[in-house]
Order: structure tokens, then sequence, then C-alpha cells
């Protein structure tokens, strides 16, 4: 054992008291949070603009300052992009993260000197408190691999620009510089293909133990190493222990990876945005992820059935309900005020306060009022896949309007390895589920408005084709779980198996 791994399990003694601290205490933590940011952006021309001199309250702070998403808040951040100081932020952000805007191109979301540390320190904790609740070190000794964006930053008047995940490259501590891979150069690779590939070779006969990314591009590389040796996961890298994961919820994959690997190894899940790093899974026996709630962000609430109205009510920690909708908004230490980051969460405990992502607020289908969300297909497709043993390697969901013939469905499009020969069983299954979690997806099948579920098998690499022909083919993009419309499903309909 290592005199990292020794040290490891004091250090993650120490993180997981400091945890209990502001967790035990979340009216008290977010209260502090919201203060120092009040008081901090008061002379910055946001500040200034929404008199943030006189706020003394939440309820002072919510009559200022509306919920805005990337649109409301750009006038700002283009003042920034200009060269202005002092605009959302006492003077710079040291970094934009480029993003992929849906209805905005590419937005670009300030990183400040006070927020960027709690990116890398949230990180960095989450590996910590599953050392100390399981007691497991051995991962520390061997080599990491981070599927990530390119580091190679450019710079717009004085402020650096990337891809969150590549910046994030810049602050890996020095003591696991030596343990991280795929190398600089193979990590500044453009071509996505190129790179997995290029991933592949450099660690191959490498002492892999822990391995993170998003898990739909984590398949493709776990199977070009398959296709490189022919071997099970854990018999090319047979101490590989532990996968973190983000981006997409990982139980539509777990029965897939655990095929591919040759065993169930353990999973940490992550909740990271460019916004800030929001949650991460701080147990490995109870469900849902710990919400930071004294990481210099400030969230509110938002019933996600009112969130689009003129002024929705907003509710603070002290506010929440189990098992309720939320839209997450967020004030934070980059500069970001009264935010809808786009995601919706539930609360699963208030003792300490964790929650689930269950979807996005623009993705969704409710072609016919039946507002289904991300959370609900997932928890249908888990179901079916357990029951049937099926395979899947992606998916999207996405209404069908104008069939030609019958009544509309809502039709899901889903990658196999092999093509399984009746679909049946597992189409059923899922509409099942889906009436049990959807009241009005339920009461339109049994009204006849909607027909059960319709599955479209796609071939194998279709959702890849897919994701290349649009741009977007890259550790870092994501299909969209659920549409309201057919942009996407026509276009995957052409890789149809």
């Amino acid at each position: 054992m290592s005199i990292k791994s020794l040290l490891a399990k004091p250090f993650a003694a120490w993180v997981a008291n400091q945890t209990r601290k502001w967790s035990s205490k979340p009216s008290e933590s977010q209260r502090a949070v919201f203060n120092e940011l009040v008081r901090s952006a008061g002379d910055t021309s946001f500040g200034r603009d929404h008199d943030f001199a006189s706020i003394k309250t939440y309820s002072d702070f919510q009559t200022r300052v509306p919920v805005r998403d990337y649109e409301d808040l750009k006038p700002y951040v283009e003042r920034i992009r200009i060269g202005e100081n002092d605009v959302l932020w006492p003077g710079k952000p040291i970094y934009f993260a480029k993003t992929s805007g849906t209805t905005s191109g590419a937005k670009y979301i300030p990183i400040t000197k006070q927020s960027m540390p709690f990116h890398v320190e949230s990180a960095r904790n989450a590996l910590l408190h599953y050392v100390h609740q399981t007691g497991k070190t051995t991962f520390i000794d061997g080599k990491m691999i981070f599927l990530q964006g390119s580091p190679e930053l450019e710079e717009v008047n004085g402020v650096k620009l990337g891809r969150l995940s590549g910046i994030v490259a810049h602050y890996v501590p020095g003591y696991l510089q030596r343990n991280r891979m795929p190398s600089w150069e193979t990590n500044c690779i453009d071509d996505w293909e190129t790179k997995v590939d290029a991933i592949v070779t450099e660690t191959l006969y490498e002492d892999m133990r822990l391995i993170s990314g998003i898990p739909s591009w984590m398949l493709m590389y776990f199977e070009r190493v398959l296709e490189r040796t022919g071997k099970k996961i854990l018999d090319v890298w047979p101490n590989f222990s532990l996968f973190v994961n983000g981006g997409v919820a990982f139980e539509p994959y777990r029965t897939k990876f655990e095929e591919m690997i040759g065993a169930s190894i353990d999973t940490i899940e992550v909740y990271p945005a460019s916004e800030g790093f929001i949650a991460y899974q701080d147990s490995q026996t109870e469900p849902g992820l710990l919400l930071l709630l004294k990481q210099g962000i400030f969230y509110e609430f938002i019933p996600a059935e009112k969130v689009f109205d003129k002024n929705p009510l907003r509710l603070t920690i002290d506010e929440v309900e189990l098992g309720v909708n939320y839209a997450l908004i967020m004030s934070t230490n980059a500069g970001l005020w009264g935010y809808n980051i786009g995601d919706t969460v539930q609360f699963v405990s208030k003792d300490p306060y964790r929650i689930v992502v269950s979807g996005r607020i623009k993705h969704y289908t409710s072609a016919f009022g039946e507002h289904v969300i991300a959370g609900e297909v997932e928890a249908a497709l888990k179901e079916a896949v357990e029951q049937t043993g099926i395979q899947i390697n992606e998916f999207t969901v996405a209404p069908q309007i104008n069939p030609t013939e019958g009544p509309p469905y809502h039709e899901w499009l889903m990658e196999f390895d092999e093509k399984p020969s009746d679909l049946s069983q597992l189409a059923e299954i899922i509409d099942r589920v889906m009436q049990e979690k959807n009241i009005y997806y339920s009461d339109l099948i049994k009204g006849k408005v909607l027909r059960p579920v319709v599955i479209t098998p796609i071939k194998p690499g279709g959702f890849k084709e897919y994701m290349k022909s649009v741009g977007r083919l890259g550790g870092q993009n994501k299909v969209s779980r659920l549409s309201n419309d057919r942009k996407i499903a026509d276009k995957l309909s052409e890789f149809a198996w």
C-alpha cells in the first residue's frame, strides 16, 4: 500500500466530518452562502442594476432578481466577452466554459477564481466519501482515466475559453498526475473516434483501476477495448474496481456495462455542470446525490409545472418536499443570478438533502398533454431490461403524431448489439411501468387516444452515426432522452434496423 493510500483514509474521515457539519445545518449553510453572494456582488453592474445594496432578506432578493435563463443573462455575458470588468461578479472570470445550448447556440458560462476551487474540491470529495464509507483505497495506486474534452484553451479578451472538462484537466492535483490517463497530447485530439482509438492504445497495457466519463461514451471506449482484445474488461484490467459517471443516468446502461466488464463493480455518480458542481453520491447504500449546500451556490426550487408562470413560486431548501419535480435555480459565486439551469430534480432525502436528476425542463414528451419526463422513461426501461435481459446501448423517445395507420403513439428508438427476435415483451413492460408512473399517459392509453409504446430498433452504431451527422460526436455530448417533436427521431430512423 502506498503512502497516498495510507493518507487517504484519515483525509477522507476529515472530509466526511466537515460534510456532516454543513449538511446537518442546511438552512444555516445556505443562508451563509446567500449573504456572501449578495455582499460580494454589490458593486458589480448586475448588483447596481438590481439594487443589491438594499437586499436584506431572501424576499428582497426575489423581488429584485427575476428567474433567468441564458438568453436573459446573455447581454451581461457579452459585456464580459468584450473586456468589461465587474459585470456579474467582481473583476473578470478566469474562464468561460463553452457549452452547446439547445436554443441559444453556444453558451459561455463564467467561472471565477472563487468558483473554480469548488469544481475541483467537489470531484475530490466524491472519491473521498467513497473511501471513507468503503475503506477501499487500492484504486489510488493504479492508473485513472478521465474521458474529457481537450485541455487546449482559447483566449477572449483575457479570459480563457474551453470545455469544462478540459478546463478541469489543468487542476488535476500533482499527487495524481502520474496516475492520470490519457496523455495530454491524446486529450488534445479533436476528432472523437481518433481520440478514443488513441486512448485505447495508451491504456491497453496499463494497470487501469478507475475510469470516469459519460456512460454512453464509455461504452464506445469499452467496445474498442473488446474489439482489440476479444476479452472482458476485467480480463484486460483485473484491478479495475471503480467507475465514476455523470451526465446521464447510469441505470439504463448498467446491465450492458456489467456484461462487458464481466462483473458488477462499484460506481460513483456525480452531478457537475459548467454552472457549478451541484451534487455527488456520498453513500453506497442510500439513494440519491448529496446536494452541495455550502459550495458557493444558493439554490431555489420551482415546482416544474409552474416554471413558465409569469411569477413562479420560488422555494428555498427549507420548503421543498420529497418526490416533487422541481426546476433547479442557481445563484453562484461565478456571477449567475436566479439562473434556470434547465434541469429538474426530485428530493429523495431531507436528512441530509439528497436529490436525483429527473430530467430537463425542455426535454420532455407531451404532444398530448402527458408531460412524460426522463425519470419516468429511465425507470420503465430499467425494469424492462431487468425482466427481459435484453441489452440496450442507447435510446430516445419521441411522439409519433401522424402515423400511417392507427392511433398516435410514443416511439422508443433503441440501439441493440443483437436484434431481438421479439420486442413485444419489452414494449409491454415499458408501457405498463409508464402507465404506473404517469397517470396522464395512462388515461391516454386507456382512452385509446394513444396506442401502447412502439419500439424501433436502431442498428449497432446508429446513435454514433447520428451524432456524427449533426456534428455532436464526442465524450461531452449526449442524445436527449426525450423530445416533443420528430427532429431527432426522424434522423435516427435513417439508421433503423
